[in-house]
């Protein structure tokens, strides 16, 4: 009975220590931490909006922990390669995660990806917002959110919209205006952004759910009108022009975004001293100005609201991808 009894206080006091190791260690992680250069895994080919901002949140990072953050650009397969290098790295923090917003949507569009884009990861931070702004070609006699809403409820279908492609962010944001409008516009896909806009400007297509770094110059050289940025607050790049929810649309809301993550079960000491380093980062106005620059507005943020962020959106475009019809593949 004895020995029974000391087995169980042996076990248990060695259980303490376990939890104690696991407590202490984090700290001491975050303290050694980074040990090594840290490579940040883009998804994309170098030159996009998310690759820009990866670059400039390295530099910072870099000189803040005198370390080097070295930018990967690992594309592919809709950005599900250098994901699934990221997923299956090891969880110590020096591979980490520069993704767009299309993380949270190919889980409506791939019926078996490589990851889990919830269970697999660790959300760091939001780094920067891209609005897309809602634009029509001249020809169009509409120049409110709500007039658009009433040509196209009386003509379903007869009006065309450009995207960059099936399923991309665009091509997501014109699908959610006509579910919560209630009107039915026709898809014209393009292999990308700028031949969207160029098909825009050509009158070949009336409406465009573009990007604001895409569109705005064509809004200021006055070849394409606008009528409402996606976003849920009006945008730092153009405070003049209203939101779609300001404008006749409430609760519509689509924003294109760039964040940070790593492996799930990163040391939280770690996740939480890139997230602090990451939102002093991007409120400096160096940073904040170079990013606006491509578009870009500043977030920051806590690793938690990231997390939310992420599931939200991921429950979202899987609802939004049964009711457009949009079936994986």
């Amino acid at each position: 009975m004895m020995q029974t009894k000391y087995l169980i206080y042996k076990e248990f006091f060695n259980s303490l220590g376990f939890i104690a190791a696991l407590i202490t260690a984090s700290p001491a992680a975050a303290h050694n931490y980074p040990a090594k250069p840290v490579r940040i895994i883009v998804p994309q080919s170098a030159g996009g909006s998310t690759d820009f901002a990866a670059r400039a949140v390295a530099q910072k990072l870099a000189e803040a922990m005198k370390e080097n953050f070295i930018v990967d650009n690992r594309p592919g397969a809709g950005s599900i390669n250098g994901t699934e290098a990221v997923a299956k790295a090891p969880a110590d923090g020096h591979t980490l995660l520069m993704v767009a917003a299309s993380f949270t949507i190919n889980p409506a569009l791939h019926k078996q990806l490589p990851f889990d884009p919830v269970r697999d990861f660790a959300a760091i931070s939001q780094v920067a917002g891209l609005p897309h702004l809602l634009v029509v070609h001249p020809s169009m006699p509409v120049t409110t959110v709500k007039e658009l809403v009433a040509v196209a409820k009386a003509k379903p279908g007869d009006i065309n919209y450009a995207s960059s492609g099936i399923a991309t962010s665009t091509h997501l944001a014109a699908e959610l205006f006509m579910y919560m409008t209630g009107t039915r516009m026709t898809n014209i896909p393009y292999k990308g952004g700028a031949p969207a806009m160029v098909a825009m400007l050509a009158g070949e297509c009336q409406v465009n759910f573009a990007t604001i770094s895409t569109a705005l110059p064509q809004v200021r050289n006055q070849k394409l009108r606008a009528l409402a940025v996606t976003s849920a607050r009006r945008s730092v790049a153009a405070p003049e022009f209203s939101t779609v929810a300001e404008a006749g649309v409430p609760g519509y809301e689509h924003n294109s975004w760039i964040g940070m993550l790593g492996p799930s079960k990163m040391p939280l000491a770690v996740v939480d001293r890139l997230n602090s380093e990451i939102a002093r980062i991007v409120r400096l106005q160096e940073v904040r100005t170079l990013l606006l620059r491509e578009g870009l507005e500043s977030i920051g943020g806590s690793s938690s609201e990231f997390d939310g962020i992420v599931k939200a959106e991921v429950a979202k475009w899987l609802k939004l991808a049964k009711v457009a019809g949009i079936r994986p593949q």
